[in-house]
């Protein structure tokens, strides 16, 4: 009966780890949220911040933006002299909030 048992229990743990697959948002959430924030007025566009960030990025090539949605900012992503850059930038104010390298 004890084997019995601990078979049992072994089946139902196995079966609640399997089931224990983490929650990931889904491909282009993200886009989703900002045009959300956008339409309320919450956040500048992408468009807005490019025009504001991407003069002052000069000899740096631009590869595109990010949007996180937690923390209610863009990151646009840059390259130069195969060294990527990163200008986090606050997209209710359109300031910038950080650089890194």
């Amino acid at each position: 009966m004890t084997k019995l048992l601990a078979s049992l229990l072994s089946v139902a743990a196995i079966g609640l780890i399997a089931n224990a697959v983490p929650v990931h948002a889904e491909p282009g959430a993200e886009q989703g949220q900002v045009r959300k924030e956008r339409k309320a007025g919450n956040v500048r566009s992408l468009r807005e911040i490019e025009q504001q960030v991407l003069p002052k990025m000069t000899g740096m090539q631009y590869l595109g933006p990010e949007y996180d949605p937690a923390a209610m900012a863009y990151r646009l992503k840059f390259i130069q002299d195969g060294k990527v850059y990163f200008v986090d930038v606050d997209a209710r104010t359109g300031r910038v909030i950080g650089r890194s390298r």
